[in-house]
Parts: C-alpha cells; structure tokens; sequence
C-alpha cells in the first residue's frame, strides 16, 4: 500500500532543544527532503515569525520537483472572522499548495485553553478549514491531542474530525500531541477512527513514551496512510517519532511503499546531512542509519557475520545506504582482525602468527585505556608497522612546551620540538592557539622538506575524556583527534596522565600513518627512507 510521507523537521522538528536552523538551512534541508521523495513537507509557521515568512517568501523561487511544500498554522482566533484572522491570512499568503492547520480536540483545552465552548471550537474548526479549501488549498487538519481527547470525551472528539471532513479537509491526522499514549490502545482509537470515516487518516505521534516509531507503525496497521515525523527524531520534549525509521520498517518490513527502495539508500545520506546542519551529532546507536546500526564488535558474532551477515543483521545495511562495521576491543578475536585487513586490503600480507601477535597488542592497549573501535587509523598503523616493523620515517628527540598568561591577556602557548630524520636532526619553535596546535605545526615544519604529503592532513576534531574521574586532575585521559587529507578520513588515539602527551601521541600516528600510506606509491618517500630502515 502506498503511504503518504509528512516530514516536519522544519517546523516541529525546531522546536526541540538545541534545534536551530537558518532560513539558507532549511531551503537546502527542504531540497534534500524533496530528492529523498519525502510527499509533504512542513516548512514552518508563517504568521508565527519573520524568519518562516522570510523562509516561504523564498522558497517560492526555488520549486520542488516532488513534494508538497507545507505552510502550518492553527485555526482562526474566537474573536476573528476567518477572513480577517491574521494568522489564516498568512497561511494563504505563504503560497503553498498545502496547508496544515491544527484544531482543539481534547475537550480540556477547548474550555481552559481557549476559554470557549465546545460548539464555538467546531465552528472555529469548520470555518477555517472551509476557507482554505475555497482557495484552492489542499488542507491536513491535525487533530491536536486527539488520543487524550477520545479517552477524556471521545464523542466530541469524533465531533470535532466530522466538522473538519465536512468542512473539505483532505486528510484527518491523529495526533498524540503528548505522546503518553501506549500502543496497543493508540491501535484500538486508530481502527475505531478507520471504521468511522473514509479517506485518509494519519497519524502524528511524540515520543514521551518511547514508542512513537511503534505507535506510528500500529496506527499504520490500523488503517492510516498518511503518516508524520522528523527525521532522526528530533522535536519538542523527547522528539517527535523518527521518520527514518518509520521509512525504513513500512519499506522494508512490513511491504508497503513510501519513497520506493531506489531512494531509500539514500536514507542515512540524508539523515546525517541534516544532522550535520543541526550541528548535532546523530546518534551512533540511531537504528537503520547510526554508525553503530550495524557494528559488531564482539568476536563470536563476527565470526558469524563474516559466514553470513544474516546472522546478526536484521537486514542488508546497504538497502538504507548503511554499511557494515567491526569494532576492535579487548573483545575482540581474529575474527575481527581478519576483517579489518580485508577492509584495507591487507588480509594476505600478514601471517597467522603475525595476526595472533597483533591482536593481543591490541587487547593490551584496550586495557592500558586505548579505545580502537573509534580509531581505525591507530589500528591501520598498528598494521603497517606490523607489516614493516623496521620502518621508521623519523624519531622524537625533544619537545617542549610552554604557555604564558599574563594577567587577563590571552594566553600563549609555544613548542620546541626535536626530530632525527635520515638527513639529520630536524627542529622547529612555533606558536599556536594551543599546545596541540603548536606542537603540530612544530612537526610539520621539521618533516615539510623531507616529506611534503604530509601538508594535505588537517585536523577536523579533538575530543579527550577523562578514564579515571576519582583521580581528578592526575586522572589518566584518551585524547581522540580525527583527520582528514582531503580524500579519506580517519581518527587516530592517545593515552596518558599528561593530556598534552596523549594529544602528542594522537598526532604522531596520524602523521606516521599518512606517511606509511604514501610510502606505497611516491618514490621520493621510499628514497628517503632507504637509509632509515632500523632494526632490518
């Protein structure tokens, strides 16, 4: 069955805590939506602020190849005629073909709310809804609180959907405005709704429960084709349920059709697109399109992944555009190990032994408080350097660091640092906004000469969490530092008492490791290295 989509991440979506986004973010979020094949799309309240009408105002020139752009705004005022309600007028004036209009459906609201009658609410339902039909509107009334609503007066919460289908509405949406409903009951008021009135029922629900996923799908069992949500879940309070997921189960588990399967491996594209412009992070452990979603650390289940991913994975990751993951840990077995070299092509240039070797050295490291699930580029070193184990580009004499504050002046932090290379000792001074930055543009300066590659690695960013909180400041921290060459990223780890020596550490592998990667195809690189080779 073909079920509608309404995405409200603009408009509901915003409403939750530390949701921004600009008028630029929202166009470009809005587009993304519409190759995604998303059907509705709510892009906010028009007479509610300047940055929505600003946002309608534009959006008019940039037209949409499948969806419908959605204007949202509620019923007219008591004390307005619908003609002259501010806040109807915009809706019109925003000049989208659809438009989402709420209403009061919990008889509660109606009296305290509003501070009206529950006869003048059903007038103020139909009239609206009649206006913006007349003017040629496709209209989804949202039924506001409508499953607190039926369980308080449930006939005059069925009143108030017939007012909205008499009046033209085109779509009768259900909202568990609370999202205290639980999902057996929602199911039960979905069928009675379903077996009432025709055409088509949607379904909105929140997460305050932490079953709005489940209780949207239930809804969609229960009759309604046309179903609402933000992707990655974000909205007001606990969120608003995730439509990303809600795609992804109608499509792939249950048979019907949303956005059809050729755009669904686009999903996780789009859901961290609008994470990063959010700038929030999503989720790892975020089903179907997390990074996490279909990750195996343990080594029993990557033994079995590895014979057949069914085994351990509820479906092909790349049907959501998702992939596979091992994670390293001291829970690791070679199984593990063998994955990773196939990953980097590696698997037949390390022996049995040499892989027994390697993954005990990793275990020693997770227990000494190194994390290599989150740094594949410190394990990729680790196996170049098992590869080449007398392979060494450079080594640390010195460095030292130094930072100076002088009263309320902005500090001031300088690196000296001492290197051996094949042609000599190298050094450098430098300053920075920062021991790490110093220290790395420190490095940098002693090695550019001897290898000019490295200049294209960037650090993109630096996290430190501390291992050991009942030591306080002599506690010992990791410090993950994530890189870039512009082609390919990876993030590289250190660990120490001495945050600025792990940071150290982190800086040196990503440095090394980009070295070793070169080594394999400039020959100016394997010249330096041809008097350098300790230890063969």
């Amino acid at each position: 069955m073909r079920i509608q989509t309404f995405d409200t991440t603009l408009r509901d979506g915003t409403q939750g805590e530390a949701v921004s986004f600009s008028v630029d973010d929202k166009l470009v979020i809005m587009h993304k939506l519409d190759e995604l094949g998303i059907d509705y799309i709510e892009g906010g309240w028009p007479g509610s602020n300047p940055k929505d009408k600003e946002f309608f105002a534009r959006a008019r020139s940039t037209p949409l190849k499948h969806a419908k752009l959605t204007a949202f705004g509620a019923t007219r005022f008591a004390k307005n005629p619908v003609e002259r309600d501010p806040s109807v007028l915009a809706l019109v004036e925003a000049g989208t073909p659809a438009i989402s209009i709420f209403g009061k459906t919990w008889d509660l609201h109606v009296r305290r709310a509003l501070g009206i009658t529950l006869e003048e609410n059903i007038k103020l339902i139909e009239e609206t809804v009649r206006y913006l039909k007349d003017r040629g509107k496709e209209v989804v009334y949202d039924a506001e609180h409508f499953f607190d609503g039926y369980a308080a007066n449930p006939d005059y919460a069925l009143h108030t959907l017939e007012a909205a289908q008499k009046a033209g509405a085109d779509v009768l949406c259900l909202c568990d405005t609370n999202g205290g409903t639980i999902t057996s009951r929602l199911a039960e008021i979905v069928a009675t709704v379903r077996g009432r009135f025709s055409g088509v029922i949607g379904i909105h629900t929140h997460n305050d429960s932490d079953v709005a996923v489940a209780n949207a799908l239930a809804a969609i069992e229960a009759g309604a084709t046309h179903v609402q949500g933000c992707m990655n879940g974000y909205g007001e309070r606990c969120g608003n349920s995730n439509l990303s997921s809600i795609i992804a189960n109608l499509e792939l588990k249950m048979g019907h059709t949303t956005i059809g399967p050729e755009k669904l491996t686009a999903l996780t594209s789009v859901a961290r697109f609008i994470a990063e412009l959010a700038n929030l992070p999503l989720r790892n452990d975020q089903p179907f399109v997390g990074q996490s979603a279909f990750a195996h650390k343990g080594g029993v289940h990557v033994s079995a992944v590895l014979k057949d991913s069914a085994t351990y994975e509820h479906i092909s990751p790349e049907k959501v555009g998702n992939h596979q993951r091992v994670l390293l840990s001291d829970l690791s077995g070679r199984g593990n190990i063998l994955y990773k070299l196939k990953q980097h092509g590696l698997e037949d240039r390390l022996t049995e032994s040499g892989r027994r070797e390697l993954l005990d050295r990793i275990k020693q490291m997770e227990h000494l408080g190194y994390e290599l699930e989150a740094a594949e580029g410190t394990f990729e070193l680790l196996v170049r350097e098992a590869l080449y184990p007398g392979v060494k580009f450079f080594e640390v004499l010195s460095l030292e660091v130094i930072t100076r504050m002088q009263g309320d002046r902005q500090s001031m932090t300088t690196a000296t640092v001492n290197l051996q290379a094949q042609d000599g000792v190298h050094s450098a001074t430098a300053s920075g906004h920062g021991p790490v930055n110093a220290l790395d543009l420190c490095l940098r300066q002693c090695l550019s000469a001897l290898y000019p590659g490295i200049a294209n690695v960037r650090l993109t960013d630096y996290k430190v969490r501390v291992l050991e909180p009942r030591k306080g400041t002599a506690a010992k921290v990791r410090v993950l530092v994530e890189w870039s060459d512009h082609k390919r990223s990876w993030a590289t780890v250190g660990v120490s008492e001495n945050v600025i020596e792990a940071s150290w550490l982190a800086l040196l592998d990503a440095i090394r490791l980009e070295l070793m990667r070169l080594t394999e195809k400039d020959e100016t690189i394997e010249k330096a290295l041809e008097d350098y080779c300790w230890g063969v």
